[in-house]
């Protein structure tokens, strides 16, 4: 059997999956598999922003009322196996290995080799089933209706996050064309539950709904009365409940709303959650780098932000959370972003940037970024060591928030918690 390296290498070979959009190989992969999928009940979560907190936020919940839960998130921060969770344990390199080696076997006998998403996803598929999970709550990756987590039948609730400008190249060039590629996951069957979106993605996902003969649950801000907060956390009242969440920032109250009504949704299929399961699994809830506090003297904040929705979220908290006080921006970003909005939208809030490479074939060169944001006006150097800089920044006494992309979270997240925290873990 492989070993750990060997199933890592072998995944990571086939990484072109964003140029390759379809369903087909996944649906022919998992049926060599004998459709492990068919086998799962899921709650099915696509959106541009927010997806993968509200996911934490429903796993946890499910998780806290004694069910056996499955959880995918994309893309993963520090570990590998961060994709791949059961009732919130990784899986283990010993399974990783093993449900690997059962996929390669499947996967290099198709004539249309799978991609890197799609090979996970079926390892993934595989791996819940062995842990007889009750739900599993899946993220899809690029887009919905073509995505391969989209091989699944109609899942328990259909949910749609906030939906912005992103991956135009390949789900269009307008709100709507975007909105439409989200709507694919939803299937007859399925209930749908949506973030407080704009008006004409509104439309989009209340006109796919009615063609599918699907109920659409809409959520508002106004379900939901914050209460307070501070850099530990916040609290808000929901249906007469007061909720204490450790993720920050007003952003993750909307996240919270559309979370709070896919668990009531999942209530009405005969999912059994209480009060109590809402506060144990809100209150336990963990998703790293989304504004995420790793020290809090100095000031040290990871966020894993990477598109102009982000920026505005995080500008959002700044001016919420601490008005007062300016940021050494440790600053990365993918080439295809709307990196110039997100400058814009942060520099009111930055004393200086420190620019690095993200570790993705789509980065923008550091450098490149550095002197967009010199012409800008404002201070900014390049590190080409993103550990480097890390330490560089987080040895000054000044308060440092890294910011742009998910593909250097991972990166900035470990070399704090190993050369800064000793190792230990990252919480305030």
């Amino acid at each position: 059997m492989m070993n750990t390296e060997e199933a890592l290498a072998y995944i990571n070979n086939f990484t072109w999956s964003e140029s390759k959009l379809g369903l087909g190989r996944t649906r022919q992969l998992l049926n060599e598999l004998g459709d492990p999928q068919k086998k799962l009940k899921f709650v099915h979560v696509a959106g541009s922003n927010g997806k993968g907190s509200t996911c934490a936020m429903i796993e946890a919940v499910l998780r806290a009322a004694g069910y056996n839960t499955g959880l995918y998130p994309s893309p993963y921060i520090e570990d590998f196996r961060e994709s791949f969770q059961s009732s919130g344990r990784l899986i283990s390199d010993e399974e990783l290995c093993e449900l690997t080696a059962v996929v390669k076997d499947k996967a290099d006998k198709m004539t249309d080799h799978p991609t890197q998403f799609e090979i996970k996803t079926a390892i993934a598929m595989l791996f819940f089933l062995k842990k007889h999970c009750d739900i599993v709550v899946l993220e899809t990756g690029l887009g919905g209706e073509l995505d391969s987590t989209n091989v699944i039948d109609a899942p328990e609730a259909a949910v749609i996050t906030n939906i912005g400008y992103e991956h135009t190249e390949y789900l269009g060039n307008t709100l709507r064309e975007i909105a439409s590629a989200k709507a694919g996951i939803i299937k007859s069957g399925s209930a749908v539950v949506s973030y407080d979106n704009r008006p004409e993605v509104m439309e989009v996902l209340e006109k796919t709904s009615k063609e599918k003969e699907c109920v659409l649950y809409k959520t508002s801000e106004k379900d939901i009365i914050p209460l307070g907060h501070d850099l530990s956390g916040q609290s808000f009242k929901w249906n007469g409940i007061e909720i204490k969440m450790p993720l920050l920032g007003r952003h993750q109250l909307k996240n919270a709303v559309v979370a709070l009504k896919t668990l009531e949704v999942l209530n009405k299929k005969g999912y059994a959650v209480s009060k109590e399961n809402i506060l144990k699994g809100f209150a336990g809830v963990k998703w790293p780098a989304r504004f995420e506090v790793l020290r809090d003297e100095p000031l040290f904040i990871l966020d894993g932000g990477h598109n102009e929705q982000c920026a505005c979220a995080l500008a959002d908290i700044l001016a919420d959370y601490v008005p007062d006080k300016k940021f050494v921006f440790l600053f990365g970003v993918l080439s295809d972003k709307d990196y110039s909005s997100m400058i814009d939208t942060v520099a009111p809030y930055a004393e200086s940037f420190v620019c690095v490479t993200p570790d993705s074939p789509r980065a923008l060169d550091g450098k490149k970024l550095a002197g967009v944001i010199k012409e800008k006006g404002y201070d900014a150097v390049f590190r080409s060591d993103i550990s480097e800089a890390v330490r560089e920044c987080a040895g000054s006494e000044k308060a440092v928030l890294a910011f742009g992309s998910l593909y250097m979270a991972g990166e900035v997240r470990s070399t704090f918690r190993k050369r800064i925290l000793g190792d230990k873990p990252c919480t305030i």
